[in-house]
């Protein structure tokens, strides 16, 4: 695509190749969004234990990521009606949960359009591999077995974003 002369359709996502002249200037297909120190990170925390979403939120909080809204669920189900409404810089999920477990949830999430692309770490009890391969084949981005330091989800999250 060629932007001319007038410069007001750039974006700034895209990535410019410029010629000897600038009338050439072409325009190559926009660049994955890059979380930078000045775009707020809104956050949905799903799990069922309302005191993990608070550590959670805590933790969140303690890291140098320039946080936005913190939004909580329950479980999987919640967590679908709000992705309905909104997207999110990024998801925290429990996979145990009642009525849809956590991958339930990651599979609905990347069969959704608008939200399919966020990064999405899970938290799990899980001692065996077998749930967490699944999630990882599912499309999780990472996870963080329970119980956590605030420290590794600091490092899973600086890994993610």
């Amino acid at each position: 695509m060629l932007l001319g002369k007038n410069p007001r359709w750039h974006t700034g996502s895209e990535r410019l190749k410029f010629g000897s002249n600038p009338a050439d200037m072409q325009v190559e297909e926009p660049l994955a969004p890059k979380m930078t120190a000045t775009a707020p990170l809104d956050v949905l925390i799903v799990d069922d234990s309302a005191a993990i979403r608070k550590i959670l939120q805590r933790v969140l909080r303690q890291t140098d990521l320039p946080l936005g809204e913190i939004q909580e669920a329950g479980d999987g189900t919640e967590a679908v009606e709000i992705l309905k409404n909104r997207s999110f810089g990024l998801i925290l999920s429990d996979i145990n949960m009642p009525q849809m477990d956590g991958l339930q949830l990651l599979a609905r999430v990347k069969q959704m359009d608008h939200v399919k692309d966020i990064p999405v770490l899970m938290i799990t009890t899980e001692g065996g591999q077998g749930k967490v391969t699944e999630a990882v084949q599912l499309g999780a981005t990472g996870y963080v077995r329970k119980p956590f330091t605030a420290e590794q989800i600091k490092e899973k999250l600086a890994g993610i974003l």
